[in-house]
C-alpha cells in the first residue's frame, strides 16, 4: 500500500556501495531506514553498505549504529 507522501514510482531502487551509491531502478526518492521519511537522492549523504539502508541524517545514522551495537554489547 502507497502511503499519501509517496507518489507511485517515485521510489528508487537503490545499491549503497563505500563512496557511492547505484540506482538499479529509477525514482526520486529513497525512505530512510530509522525515520521512514523520504529523501530525495539528490540529498543523500547517509547510508550503511552492509546493511543497504540509507538514513535521512546524521542523526539517524547515528541511532542506527548506536542500535547496533548496544546489541552486541
Amino acid at each position: 500500500m502507497l502511503k499519501r507522501d509517496e507518489p507511485a514510482g517515485d521510489l528508487a531502487r537503490v545499491r549503497y556501495g563505500d563512496a557511492e551509491f547505484t540506482v538499479l531502478a529509477p525514482g526520486r526518492f529513497v525512505r530512510c531506514a530509522v525515520s521512514g521519511a523520504l529523501i530525495p537522492l539528490d540529498e543523500l549523504r547517509y547510508w550503511n553498505v552492509e546493511l543497504q539502508e540509507a538514513y535521512r541524517s546524521a542523526a539517524e545514522a547515528t541511532a542506527r549504529w548506536r542500535a547496533l551495537h548496544e546489541k552486541k554489547a
